[in-house]
């Protein structure tokens, strides 16, 4: 029950996919004392933030969109970038949240009190607490910049892709592109024929396989609006088409095939040997993020496009210099350079029963129970946490399950009358033990590569170790016994030692 102004019954940090979801799910149960905290003046998260020319999503439309939500006006079989803000916005219109919106309130501190059960937030504009607190921050939301030598001398204009400088005009300009990741491969056939002279940066070679795109017809459409049933079948279907493609991550073995069309792909696209040498990877295909793209390879063969795979020595005040002793050079540089994935900022920013940060307790690895949880840290439920990313398949599909687990908490503390859950220490223990032992026969372990779904203690604690199916039937039922969990304090009285077990 609130007793000022200031204190919520859940507190949401993010205003994306994963905030919105919460927000809209927790209305739908009944409980309307929540607030949701956006640090931008909009809501949308990553699809507000990747504005870059081509950005659009690699996971198919019905599938990238909330089950108890479909969008029968999708124009495309793979969502470019506004429609799918455009739908978050509708989202949030439709069911509701705007008034839970707080928007331009950036977190700058989130502090467990253990006399009181209560997080204590500090924003930009204003403090408040909150019995739960629900991080949907999401892994895709700090941009990460190398720390290249001299870059703070470059005289030109640089950006990251997902903070697009769309007022800096590209026109006959000197681009240099570092990183041919997900976002290269969209943005960079898109600038291709406008600039002057276009070097790509490339550290590694990424597998790009076609991107089976098209526009939905209009009949389409119109059957999706006047026969629901339609889209939940198609959606049906690319869910169990999705799954099946996990298995091949699952067992390396079975990924020779898209190995040998993705090696297929770029002969077709890249006529020149030596040029196809330097774009062919030199890892299992799987092992990073596989790329989907009809028009990157063939980018790169035109005459005003160089690849560069010498690593970068520093930059200079109008170019980059490589490792070879050459000076290339450029008046604007675009960062492609991907997250801080395993080290968000956000763990810096919560502070757990014992003082300590969350970058702190993981010390370099990012460990929760399902995902969702952290032991020591109480009342707290992560979106898109540690090991719940994903191959193959949708990333929204995981969030609702951790916002129906979220859910079944908060009914299991209202039933027993407590005030604090978190997970035991030895079940996040055995979890991890598991999910560790999972992993290490897949292709993200074993596929000779570095990316981004390892942190920086070499354990893969990005990437969920099985179908999306999997880990919704192992957060539909919240059980108790894996749990600390401890009745409301009487006021005044000071915080026990440990969280009193509740049968």
């Amino acid at each position: 029950m609130r007793d000022d102004a200031t204190h919520l019954h859940v507190a949401i940090v993010g205003g994306g996919f994963g905030g919105i979801g919460a927000a809209i799910r927790l209305k739908q149960a009944g409980i309307h004392d929540f607030l949701v905290f956006e640090r931008s003046g909009d809501i949308g998260g990553t699809w507000r933030d990747n504005s870059y020319p081509g950005c659009a999503c690699d996971v198919p439309s019905h599938l990238y969109s909330f089950s108890f939500a479909p969008n029968p006006h999708w124009t495309r079989a793979f969502s470019p970038q506004p429609e799918i803000w455009a739908y978050l916005d509708d989202c949030a219109r439709r069911f509701g949240i705007l008034p839970h919106l707080r928007l331009g309130h950036e977190l700058h501190r989130a502090t467990w009190d253990d006399a009181s059960q209560r997080w204590r937030l500090e924003t930009s504009k204003g403090t408040w607490t909150a019995d739960v607190l629900v991080a949907a921050t999401g892994p895709l939301s700090e941009p990460r910049i190398p720390a290249l030598p001299g870059l703070a001398g470059f005289q030109g204009t640089m950006f990251h892709s997902a903070r697009w400088d769309h007022d800096h005009d590209l026109t006959g300009r000197q681009v240099a592109v570092v990183g041919t990741g997900a976002s290269a491969v969209q943005f960079i056939p898109e600038i291709q024929p406008r600039v002057g002279r276009l070097r790509v940066f490339q550290r590694t070679a990424p597998w790009v396989l076609p991107r089976r795109d098209r526009a939905l017809t209009a009949t389409e459409r119109w059957l999706f609006r006047a026969v629901p049933a339609s889209q939940r079948l198609a959606r049906w279907s690319l869910y169990w088409a999705r799954e099946g493609v996990t298995l091949a991550f699952l067992h390396p073995r079975l990924m020779d095939l898209p190995q040998r069309l993705a090696l297929r792909n770029l002969r077709v696209a890249v006529r020149d040997p030596a040029l196809r040498a330097r774009l062919t990877p030199d890892y299992r295909i799987g092992c990073k993020r596989i790329l989907l793209s009809n028009d990157y390879l063939p980018t790169l063969t035109r005459q005003n496009v160089e690849v560069v795979t010498d690593g970068i020595r520093e930059v200079r005040a109008r170019g980059i210099l490589t490792d070879d002793g050459i000076e290339h050079p450029a008046d604007t540089i675009i960062f492609a350079t991907g997250f801080h994935v395993t080290d968000s900022p956000v763990g810096d920013l919560v502070r757990g029963r014992d003082g300590r940060t969350l970058t702190e307790v993981w010390d370099g690895s990012p460990k929760a129970h399902l995902g969702t949880t952290v032991a020591g840290f109480p009342n707290l439920f992560l979106l898109l946490g540690p090991n719940t990313g994903l191959g193959s398949t949708s990333v929204v599909i995981m969030i609702e399950a951790q916002v129906e687990y979220l859910l079944r908490a908060l009914e299991r503390m209202k039933a027993a009358g407590t005030a604090t859950v978190e997970p035991r220490p030895e079940a996040q223990e055995a979890f991890l033990a598991e999910v560790d032992a999972r992993l290490r026969p897949t292709v993200w372990a074993t596929g000779r590569c570095a990316s981004w779904y390892i942190d920086r203690t070499g354990r893969v604690s990005a990437i969920w170790p099985g179908t999306t199916w999997a880990y919704r039937r192992r957060l539909r039922r919240f059980d108790p016994e894996l749990q600390l969990m401890a009745p409301q304090r009487p006021a005044g009285r000071s915080a026990p030692a440990r969280a009193r077990d509740l049968p």
